[in-house]
Parts: structure tokens; C-alpha cells; sequence
């Protein structure tokens, strides 16, 4: 009965995508259905673990923290977990030979998380490769199938991808993480002295990430092109957004995409793959 109880796993990991994430679900349902598991399974344990630091304040974060991380690598060691979403977690790393190394960088990201700090360039480097490029490259693991040389290639632009989406979260999320979490990610940002000439230079930097994201997009194998080409999509509508929006506002509030602006957003890069524009 292990098979049902991995059928059983990876169910919980695509529930906990769809619950938490309606923009992921869908660009995850434009990827070839073979690589659908495995991307649940990630987004799942990724989840998970920003829960912990993100939402659980009326417990032990770093105790949980740990006690997840030491049962992630039991997980991966042992090939199974009596937590479905590790469980999940672990079939995806031991079939697509994912490095131990970007989960460990992963969940040392989240680490960061629990204490509050001002970040400089070297630990705002450090925490944006943890808690996004590192993803990327888990979900490249899959994308390429085991063809270490395709890996190697892409691996620049999709860390650079991951990068874009996540400083596109910390400018959307600016007003939240700070009230809520006391956090603020950009290097040396007051929230007193934030105005639209350091707005600017946190979207150029955003721009020459996004620019070397898509070049990769094009690259990737037909399998995963489309359902990342339209969370590029989904991101860069939701930048251009950001970039239209004073800085009170944002300040103020977190900035969203209406989901029947998905569904446009959903349908035009359908057509775009169809007739070979992406």
C-alpha cells in the first residue's frame, strides 16, 4: 500500500498549491502533465516551511523550523515520510536528483526570516538566493529531466528569474512585511526615506533580471515553457502594475491581479505558445 500512500502525499502537496497559490496552480496546469507531481511536491515544501516563519507567532518558529529541517533530511535519507508533504517532497529530490545543497541554502533563508534584521547587499544576496533562485533551480531539476549539460546551461537565467519574482513580492508586500513582520528586505530601505527616485532603482534592478529570465524561458524544453512563460507573464503584469502605483499606496496596501486579469493574462500566453511567440 505505499503507492497509495505516495498518491496520497503528492494529492496534499497539489491541494496545498491550489489552497495557497491560485497564480501557481495555474501556471503549473500549462506545464506537460508529467512534470505536474513533481512541481506540486516543491511548491508544497516551500510552502510549508514559509509558514512556519511567516504565520506560527503563538509558537516556538525556530524550534518548528528545526525540528522541519531535521525531518527533511530524514525524509530524503530514508526515501519516506509519515508527513505527506515531505513524503512528496522527498519522492521529487531522490527521482530528479535534486542537490542537497539548494535545499539546505533554502531553508537556511528561512532561518534568516526569524530574527528581524536590517539587511545589507551581502545578506539581501544571500536570502534572495535562498528563498527564490534556489527554488528555480529545484523546479530546473525537473524541467530538464536528469540532462545535467541542459541544467548547467539554463541554471544563470533561472536564478535570475527567481530573483525578479521575488523582488516583485518584497515591493508588493512592502506595507505587510513591515507592519506585520518588521521586516524590510532591500538594503539599508527606511521606510521613512522610501520615495520614488529608490522605487526606480529597485524596478531597474528588477528589469535587467526579468530582461535575463526570459531569455532562458525561450531555451527551456517545450515540457515547462509554458507554464513558466505565464508566471513570467502573470509577474511582469503584476511589475508594470507596481511601477503605475505611487508610493502611498503601496505603502499602504498590498498590490494584486484581479483574477479575471489572470484569465486574460492565462489565455494570451496560450496563444503566444500556439503560434510560437514566447
Amino acid at each position: 500500500m505505499k503507492a497509495l500512500f505516495d498518491s496520497i502525499s503528492q494529492e496534499m502537496s497539489e491541494l496545498t498549491t491550489k489552497r495557497y497559490s491560485t497564480s501557481f496552480s495555474m501556471g503549473i496546469s500549462l506545464l506537460h502533465k508529467d512534470l505536474h507531481k513533481p512541481i506540486y511536491s516543491i511548491y508544497g515544501f516551500v510552502r510549508f516551511a514559509d509558514e512556519i516563519v511567516d504565520s506560527f507567532h503563538d509558537f516556538d518558529k525556530k524550534a518548528l523550523l528545526e525540528d522541519f529541517k531535521n525531518q527533511t533530511h530524514q525524509a530524503i535519507q530514508s526515501n519516506i515520510s509519515l508527513n505527506p508533504i515531505l513524503n512528496s517532497f522527498q519522492w521529487v529530490v531522490n527521482t530528479y536528483n535534486i542537490p542537497m545543497d539548494l535545499i539546505d541554502t533554502f531553508l537556511h533563508s528561512m532561518e534568516m526570516d526569524l530574527e528581524k534584521q536590517d539587511y545589507d547587499k551581502e545578506t539581501y544576496d544571500k536570502y534572495i538566493l535562498g528563498s527564490a533562485e534556489v527554488v528555480g533551480l529545484m523546479c530546473l531539476c525537473v524541467f530538464v529531466e536528469g540532462n545535467i549539460k541542459e541544467y548547467e546551461a539554463l541554471k544563470p537565467s533561472a536564478m535570475k528569474l527567481g530573483s525578479a519574482f521575488q523582488k516583485i513580492n518584497f515591493l508588493r508586500d512592502l506595507s505587510t512585511d513591515f507592519q506585520e513582520l518588521g521586516r524590510t528586505y532591500f538594503p539599508g530601505l527606511s521606510m521613512n526615506e522610501f520615495n520614488a527616485q529608490i522605487k526606480a532603482t529597485i524596478e531597474d534592478d528588477i528589469e535587467i533580471d526579468f530582461k535575463a529570465g526570459y531569455e532562458g524561458i525561450k531555451k527551456l524544453p517545450k515540457k515547462a515553457r509554458l507554464g513558466v512563460y505565464l508566471a513570467y507573464r502573470y509577474y511582469f503584469k503584476l511589475f508594470k502594475k507596481i511601477k503605475n502605483t505611487s508610493i502611498e499606496k503601496i505603502l499602504k496596501e498590498r498590490i494584486r491581479i484581479p483574477n479575471n486579469k489572470k484569465i486574460g493574462i492565462l489565455m494570451m500566453s496560450y496563444l503566444k505558445n500556439r503560434i510560437n511567440k514566447i
